[in-house]
């Protein structure tokens, strides 16, 4: 392409020579004639600053169109590379699957060989193809030399003899398989008796806490028992400061409960966030089954193209012996119509690509919101904790400014003092130096009230909180916005599971139509097997041939039966594994019972050690404020210090059945997910899949209107398929048109047809 562009602006520099070589001769001839004409040269300067333009403008586009096809072919190669990794991605896949399934490394070798072989076209002629395929061989040269029949029935054995290997390796594994059920069954039999266990020791270890919590009772009883401490001065004192602290508890109280309010909002958040998680991973499941559909499909594409270019050899083998035109637009009609169901079938496996890439984007977006919301939620708790600290500052603040007034009240009282004492008996000089002093030390208290500068800091704190709020103002707006984006992305990946469903429902579709399309296929076999029994008498190699087929498709009914005896075995294996999911819910049921009953304990432990924290607090106020108290109080601190020692013993034996309990839990879950990869190996929803898949294929094999007969007639122009009375009574009539589509065909368009 570049060489081309270049050219271009070569094919025309010719003419631009020749106009410079004409004004070379117009110029050589001027000095002849004396007297020369300024318009004219004029004239000819405009033209060729105008050819000079328009080239310029040439040489532009072309330059353009040179990136234009530079960015494509880049753009291509990229493509390249990223088709190239995919493949091998999916080799390596297979490759995987093989060697889990219990295969040997030969095996797979052998498989990856006829992968390659499939691929590739012999070097022979169209009659012969069908034997270098069979045998394996690119040319039939060494064949010849060693005897065909020699070598197919080597061939015949091989393919047998490998067959039987794969069957033992299933054997294998099924026995596999049931034994690690049978273990898993042990496993949760044991975890049960100690779940047991572990419920008895938590209904001991509450017994012992009712214990103690009536030890505590006995206490409280005797202090309120005591009358002389109702009586004392100090007693009404600590009553009025409890009244006070009862007036901070309550509002401390509305506090908590505004957070605990939040608390719950969180919560329901975070329950939320769990559950469009889990709903974003069912959506990844279903992408991951739609993945796998389309590999299947793939390789029944590819199963339909080798089968494609078998049935055109053997078209052109039956073309060249027989001469019949009808065979041959029968062949030709049936070609033209896999290669548009084989066109369909790739369009539609390249729609599923696009909308797996588009789920894959979607579950990155919301993987990245999560982590913005998680960065907020932390900025925010950093901003409730300054919050705090600053309230701090601010109550500290307010109780020196209290301290300050309180101390400049006695100083007021104490001028107070010495204003009354003036009017006293006393010298002149006395009255003066007193007054001095009063006003040394007002001037000492107010130059300490300036250093102080109180009023600056409580300005300060006030406008740090309100700093503090509008960032949390922001960072709640913030939250908001990422909470509606990621609603917004949830309602994405809802559309794309309805979206993934509709694929799935027109996948099973497909497939039974290709399912029609071997039926087909397998039908026009046998037409060509009547072929060959007629071409007997000219050749008995080919008779040979068709003997040898009729031998591999014994085989193939005898692999069918032992097919059927393993998909009994398989009805075995899970009906074992249903009764085992059975005994886990059961499990599962009484694990939960144990949950709620742990959760209680914890509850009531939790309102035990407010109890404690109370109690605590109120002793060490006891202590500070009522120091005669001490030794009456003595001997219920001792016996209150042991209480608590018993009480953090029973909460750290608590922490280790919380964590006996985590880990109990952490088994359990690998138990289940041990046993839900057990059930995707047995191949329930596979068997399933196939009887859909067989009730689909009888339906469509009904005629579409009567849906009594089978179809066994095919209109030429739309190649729908009916049944012989209803395209009859069709033909009777004067407009004759498709049921189907509506097309119009006549009676040379209907041909039989046998499915």
């Amino acid at each position: 392409m570049e060489n081309s562009d270049q050219d271009e602006p070569d094919k025309k520099r010719p003419h631009f020579s020749s106009v410079s070589y004409a004004m070379v001769r117009h110029s050589s001839t001027s000095p002849d004639s004396k007297t020369v004409d300024a318009g004219v040269l004029q004239y000819q300067n405009q033209k060729l600053v105008q050819q000079l333009d328009v080239q310029r403008h040439e040489l532009l586009e072309l330059e353009g169109k040179i990136k234009e096809l530079k960015g494509k072919q880049a753009s291509y190669d990229n493509l390249l590379i990223i088709v190239n990794q995919l493949w091998i991605q999916l080799v390596d896949d297979l490759i995987l699957l093989g060697l889990r399934a219990g295969t040997d490394q030969n095996v797979v070798r052998t498989l990856d060989h006829l992968d390659h072989t499939r691929g590739s076209i012999p070097s022979c002629s169209a009659e012969e193809v069908f034997l270098c395929r069979l045998l394996e061989i690119d040319t039939i040269e060494s064949a010849r030399k060693d005897g065909s029949l020699k070598c197919i029935k080597d061939s015949l054995d091989t393919r047998i003899f490998s067959t039987q290997e794969l069957m033992i390796l299933l054997e294998d594994t099924i026995d596999a398989q049931t034994t690690k059920i049978e273990c898993v069954a042990q496993t949760l039999h044991g975890k049960s008796s100690a779940e047991a266990d572990r419920l008895s020791e938590l209904q001991d270890s509450k017994a012992d806490n009712l214990v103690l919590s009536k030890q505590l009772q006995d206490p409280q009883e005797e202090l309120k028992d005591e009358k002389y401490i109702y009586s004392s001065r100090q007693y009404i004192l600590m009553k009025d400061q409890l009244q006070h602290w009862d007036t901070q508890v309550e509002r401390y109280k509305g506090t908590i409960d505004s957070l605990q309010a939040d608390r719950s909002s969180i919560t329901r958040r975070e329950k939320e966030m769990n559950m469009k998680a889990e709903s974003l991973d069912t959506a990844r499941n279903a992408i991951d089954n739609a993945g796998s559909t389309i590999e299947e499909l793939e390789l029944q594409l590819q199963k339909c193209v080798i089968t494609k270019n078998e049935l055109e050899i053997k078209m052109e083998e039956a073309v060249q012996d027989s001469g019949s035109k009808d065979i041959k637009e029968e062949f030709h009609v049936m070609a033209s119509a896999l290669s548009k169901e084989m066109g369909m079938m790739e369009a539609q496996l390249n729609r599923w690509k696009e909308t797996a890439h588009e789920a894959i984007s979607l579950r990155e977006e919301a993987q990245s919101l999560k982590v913005r919301l998680s960065e907020k939620t932390s900025l925010r708790e950093w901003l409730e904790d300054k919050c705090s600290e600053q309230t701090i500052e601010i109550k500290s603040l307010k109780a020196l400014i209290e301290k300050v007034q309180k101390e400049k009240r006695e100083l007021q009282i104490l001028l107070d003092m010495l204003g009354q004492q003036i009017y006293d008996n006393r010298d002149i000089m006395e009255i003066k130096e007193s007054e001095q002093r009063a006003r040394s030390q007002t001037e000492h208290l107010r130059n300490a009230l300036d250093e102080h500068g109180l009023e600056l800091r409580v300005k300060a704190a006030n406008e740090a909180e309100a700093a503090c709020q509008l960032r949390l103002s922001r960072a709640e707006a913030e939250i908001a916005d990422l909470r509606a984006k990621l609603d917004a992305s949830n309602r994405d990946v809802l559309e794309l599971k309805e979206a993934v469903k509709f694929k799935d429902g027109e996948a099973e579709t497909y497939i039974s139509e290709i399912e029609t399309i071997g039926q087909a296929y397998e039908d026009m076999q046998t037409q060509n097997q009547h072929l060959l029994q007629q071409v007997t008498e000219r050749d008995d190699y080919n008779i040979k041939l068709v003997s040898e087929s009729v031998k591999t498709k014994l085989a193939h009914s005898f692999s069918l039966s032992e097919k059927q005896e393993l998909a009994k075995q398989l009805q075995q294996v899970n009906k074992t594994l249903e009764s085992l999911k059975l005994r886990i819910a059961d499990g599962e049921d009484q694990m939960k019972v144990c949950i709620s009953e742990a959760l209680k304990s914890t509850q009531e432990d939790r309102h035990l050690a407010i109890n404690h924290e109370i109690t605590r607090w109120e002793l060490a106020d006891a202590d500070k404020e009522l120091k005669w108290l001490k030794s009456a109080v003595s001997s219920f601190e001792k016996e209150y210090e042991q209480i608590q020692r018993k009480a953090d013993e029973i909460q750290i034996e608590l922490g280790n059945e919380r964590s006996e309990r985590n880990k109990l839990d952490e088994e359990l879950m690998e138990l289940n997910n041990k046993v839900a990869e057990l059930t995707l190996e047995t191949g329930e929803a596979a068997i399933q899949k196939l009887q859909d898949e067989i009730k689909d294929s009888k339906a469509i094999l009904k005629c579409s209107v009567c849906f009594d007969r089978p179809k066994e007639v095919v209109i030429v122009k739309c190649y729908h398929l009916f049944c012989h009375p209803c395209i009859q009574r069709n033909l009777e009539i004067r407009h004759r048109k498709c049921p189907g589509c509506g097309t119009a065909f006549g009676q040379s368009d209907v041909r039989f047809v046998k499915i």
